[in-house]
């Protein structure tokens, strides 16, 4: 093979980084493998530090009443788990049954550490501790901690209730706040390997097929694992000082298998391709720093943007899944401008060891197009380019009509499997107690005197209004030692997290107290988990429009100083709002409607969980930037050596078309990992997810981009005078134009 210069790529600030890289490799790898090292001792305690919590804006109604309640009247709320004994036959009375209840609050109460206090009917004679059909007995448990530890501290009851000997003939189970947390967060760690187990080895065979060979195959997949586990260990870190969702493994997992394979791939390509053109491997790694790397980095850069949006809403979730999936992100680009460089001066043409028979080798793209699928596909839509435009672009608004029908909401238990134990034993409560114990609505009354004449009319007006409620139970009036502050609390009917109960707390707010407390000298405000969900809705609808604005405009400007063109950017920006736009009609056409959902095998839902709008289109919007900053810079790069519009956008969609494919095909595969799982919100998200990067890979990667592109013609690059003092980025690099070589 010819050997020949790199030319001007190495004044490329990548391309630097990429050649010190490969110049000093053995030093470069040791300080990743210290670095992954560290990280690695670090996510093995992950687990300690996330909750299944969300806490929200304190400014929040329910946050409000929250801290009013721990401040006043009992301090922090303890949390509190219910088991529920049950015979197949015969009642609570028989002497077999109280003797069973016995020994199981015996063994309860011996909990030192974790129970606080337990009940029985059999000890207190308490009716309401059995059902009506007296064949259920309800034993309440308070237990130590916070309820933000209730997952943790529910961990050894719930072990205990499992493993309890009952005789035939009778059933123990448990639910609370703290079994279903650690029941949710079970099954979200269960999925999470059951998708990696799946999407891992999916991904693995598509980078075989795309390179060809098993070395090449295998590097991405390093670079992808070296950026989760960094990422996790920085995530402990942080877990350290602020709430971390249980979510942010999930979230770290899938965005840092999607973008360090992508990443990886673009730049591996590139190297080979460099060497291909007959560069020595030193000099290929430099001019792919000068390209690939370059694009990378203005990719990382709109993956963060579109993240930074999750950060601005006040809810630890969101931010939580933005933290985790920017730290990620950052660690996939870090690992690919420096390590990855690395690593391929260590293996040289050794990339191409362990050919896959069948299988083509790579050659370079020449200048008039060749054969192959993408060459056909890319001249049927510029030979007719409004057609092309108008047709895609219908299909993408068909598809997003749906999602104005959507309806959001939150998982409750019910959206848990069929047969899971948490599930049982919620429905029973239900259906023979209240499952508003799990949850109580509670009512704070903050008045210079709670006690007042006027104050008790009006908590016995709204008493009354709760009882005429067909979803809110009266359960009982507190007042503080001060008689400044009054907690009315209600049992919920239904399921605390689902529509109903929404609705409930809505008309509480909305009605029942401004009707009941008209002229008292009393501020009321309502708490509960119900009430900071109908919180978190009107949160995410103040901050949407905000998020969206932000992200939209941070976007505009990278795309604005990277390319030098104003309509670039609003092109962008238009289709991805497209795919976005189709992908939520999609999940709710799926999963609200139900059409095709059984044969995907996935649970109906009569609502679409609060969070995912935002977070979809947080992260479908970075990752959509991804693939048009890939495509874009390779027909920029072009259109730099060219002149020609045409011939650069063919060139462009031809020679990143099955890289492109690939790439999103193993986001497909890691999003659908996700998707298959038993948690309906991961259902939700990882569908949604998938279907967006399908579309935005196929429809609008090979139809839309060059169609659009073929119409405006030079008007592409069109730049203002008036702003031609900005910076010049170039994200096509610092190449020769002579070096470049075309057959």
């Amino acid at each position: 093979m010819a050997r020949r210069s790199s030319g001007s790529a190495q004044r490329s600030f990548t391309a630097r980084v990429a050649r010190f890289s490969a110049r000093h490799r053995w030093y470069i790898i040791a300080a990743w493998a210290v670095l992954v090292g560290a990280a690695a001792v670090l996510a093995f305690d992950i687990r300690d530090v996330l909750t299944t919590n969300d806490r929200l804006d304190p400014n929040t109604e329910s946050e409000r009443a929250r801290t009013l309640i721990e401040e006043r009247l009992r301090g922090p709320e303890l949390p509190r788990e219910f088991i529920l004994l049950r015979a197949d036959e015969g009642a609570v009375d028989d002497p077999a049954f109280a003797a069973l209840a016995g020994r199981l609050l015996a063994e309860v109460r011996a909990l030192d550490g974790t129970v606080v206090a337990a009940v029985s009917y059999h000890e207190t004679a308490n009716e309401m501790l059995v059902s009506t059909d007296r064949r259920t007995a309800l034993i309440p448990v308070t237990l130590a901690g916070s309820v933000d530890d209730a997952r943790e501290t529910a961990g050894p009851l719930v072990a205990l209730v499992e493993g309890f000997d009952t005789p035939p003939g009778f059933e123990a189970l448990i639910t609370g706040q703290g079994s279903i947390g650690l029941t949710v967060t079970e099954i979200s760690e269960r999925d999470l390997r059951r998708g990696e187990g799946i999407g891992l080895p999916i991904a693995m065979l598509i980078l075989l097929a795309v390179f060809g060979a098993a070395a090449a195959a295998g590097i991405p997949v390093v670079v992808a694992l070296i950026a989760i586990v960094t990422a996790l260990g920085g995530a402990f870190l942080i877990g350290q000082g602020f709430e971390l969702s249980f979510f942010v493994v999930n979230m770290i997992t899938a965005i840092g298998l999607a973008v360090g394979i992508d990443y990886s791939l673009f730049i591996v390509q590139r190297f080979r391709e460099e060497r291909l053109r007959g560069f020595i491997i030193a000099d290929a790694i430099t001019r792919a720093g000068a390209t690939a790397n370059r694009a990378v980095l203005f990719s990382g850069g709109a993956v963060v943007i579109g993240l930074l949006g999750l950060l601005l809403i006040p809810s630890s979730m969101y931010r939580s899944l933005g933290l985790g999936a920017i730290m990620v992100a950052l660690a996939a680009v870090l690992a690919s401008l420096t390590l990855l460089p690395a690593m391929l001066s260590v293996l040289g043409d050794r990339v191409d060891a362990l050919r896959i028979p069948f299988i083509p080798r790579m050659k370079l793209h020449d200048r008039n197009g060749g054969g192959g699928l993408w060459s056909l596909i890319v001249r049927a839509v510029m030979r007719r380019p409004l057609i092309s435009l108008a047709v895609a672009s219908g299909l993408l608004l068909a598809a997003t009509v749906p999602a104005f029908t959507l309806r959001s909401g939150v998982a409750g238990v019910s959206t848990l499997p069929e047969d899971n134990d948490r599930r049982l034993a919620f429905e029973l409560l239900q259906e023979e107690f209240s499952a508003g114990l799990v949850s109580p609505v509670e009512i704070v009354v903050d008045a210079p005197d709670a006690t007042s004449p006027d104050v008790t009319a009006s908590i016995a007006a709204l008493t009354a209004s709760l009882a005429a409620d067909a979803v809110l139970a009266p359960a009982g009036v507190a007042v503080n030692e001060a008689s400044d502050l009054a907690l009315v609390s209600a049992l919920l009917t239904v399921d605390p997290r689902s529509a109903g109960a929404h609705d409930a707390v809505r008309r509480l707010r909305n009605d029942y107290i401004p009707a009941a407390f008209a002229g008292a000298d009393a501020t009321v405000l309502v708490a509960g988990p119900t009430a900071g969900d109908v919180d978190f809705f009107d949160v995410i609808a103040l901050y949407t429009p905000i998020v969206f604005s932000s992200v939209l405009g941070l976007s505009f400007v990278l795309l604005l100083l990277v390319f030098r063109s104003i309509v670039v950017p609003l092109k962008a920006i238009a289709m991805n709002l497209l795919s976005v736009g189709a992908a939520y009609g999609i999940v709710v056409l799926v999963f609200q409607h139900g059409i095709g959902n059984e044969l995907l095998g996935f649970r109906r839902s009569e609502t679409i969980e609060a969070w995912l709008p935002l977070f979809l289109f947080a992260v479908m919007f970075g990752l959509s930037m991804d693939y048009h900053v890939f495509l874009l810079s390779r027909i920029r790069e072009r259109y730099g050596i060219t002149g020609g519009n045409r011939e650069s956008v063919m060139f462009g969609v031809r020679s990143t078309g099955a890289i492109i494919t690939g790439a999103a095909l193993i986001m497909v595969a890691v999003f659908g990992g996700t998707a298959i799982g038993d948690l309906v919100p991961l259902q939700q998200a990882g569908f949604g997810l998938g279907v967006a990067v399908i579309l935005d890979a196929t429809i609008i990667r090979s139809v839309i981009v060059p169609a659009s592109m073929a119409v405006l013609g030079s008007a592409n690059w069109y730049l203002p005078r008036w702003l031609e003092w900005l910076p010049e980025l170039r994200i096509e690099g610092d190449l020769d134009p002579g070096s470049e070589t075309a057959k």
